[in-house]
């Protein structure tokens, strides 16, 4: 089981491990459990089938699937919602207001394969007329969401872009992130990040590992992990998308056999 860099390395690196045993506990599965040098690496190592469950950003899963035909277990949920936004930020005090005033600055992205950290942001530079390539007096990749907030609050950049919990992340370790760090601007809805089987895994196995996840999602020991891991707060599959629709009809009192007719 692969994680991808996203935020500390050594924070999902226990984490992983820490989920692994619960897991191990509900399933009855060993795993092995490593963080990925990027998030190309996940989908690498998946394709080569030297990883058996990788914990992909949204774009890294839309490769791999392309790519490898890897199969969706889980979409991540955070604060309720099985999406997010990437956002684009700069220092509180540079004067940048608006995209515009990006024009010749620095900028930091996530990595190729983030989403909400380079994919997302670039089409939303892109979509207001700034040609992200020649926009910038210099890009740079940070690895992570985490080491975009903190190039911000270094100085080291004029801007960057991440996930719109980023500097939460960071807000434990640097309490004035909020009043330092200002969003400029936010990308369009994203589908959030997913756990993913490589190809070929046996179905069985698969099912096993789906419902030990939403399993411990939902015990405070498991909740606790997956929060600080990824910020998770629970793991829905496709068909659980739909929960809401359901809770919805029982609090009107729809039947849904008479609806349906």
């Amino acid at each position: 089981m692969m994680f991808v860099p996203s935020g500390d390395a050594q924070v999902i690196l226990e984490g992983g491990q820490e989920i692994a045993e619960i897991l191990k506990q509900s399933t009855g599965l060993h795993f092995t459990t490593s963080v990925a040098t990027s998030y190309a690496a996940v989908i690498e190592a998946m394709g080569a089938g030297k990883v058996d469950i990788g914990w992909l950003a949204t774009f890294s899963y839309v490769l791999a699937r392309e790519k490898y035909d890897v199969d969706l277990l889980l979409i991540v949920v955070r604060f309720g919602k099985p999406f997010y936004r990437g956002q684009i930020m700069v220092r509180a005090d540079s004067g940048i207001k608006t995209l515009a005033d990006l024009k010749g600055k620095t900028f930091a992205y996530v990595d190729p394969a983030s989403t909400s950290g380079h994919l997302y942001p670039k089409a939303l530079l892109l979509s207001n007329g700034h040609d992200p390539d020649k926009f910038f007096a210099q890009t740079v990749f940070a690895g992570s969401h985490n080491a975009v907030v903190l190039s911000l609050l270094k100085g080291e950049v004029d801007a960057g872009a991440a996930y719109d919990g980023s500097r939460a992340t960071v807000a434990k370790s640097y309490p004035d992130v909020f009043k330092k760090i200002k969003v400029i601007a936010y990308t369009q809805d994203i589908p959030n990040d997913t756990v993913t089987a490589r190809k070929g895994l046996p179905a069985e196995i698969k099912n096993k590992i789906r419902e030990g996840l939403k399993y411990i999602s939902k015990t405070p020991e498991g909740g606790k992990v997956l929060k600080r891991v990824y910020g998770i707060s629970g793991l829905v599959d496709l068909d659980g998308l739909f929960d809401p629709v359901r809770d919805a009809s029982r609090l009107l009192g729809l039947n849904l056999e008479k609806q349906s007719r």
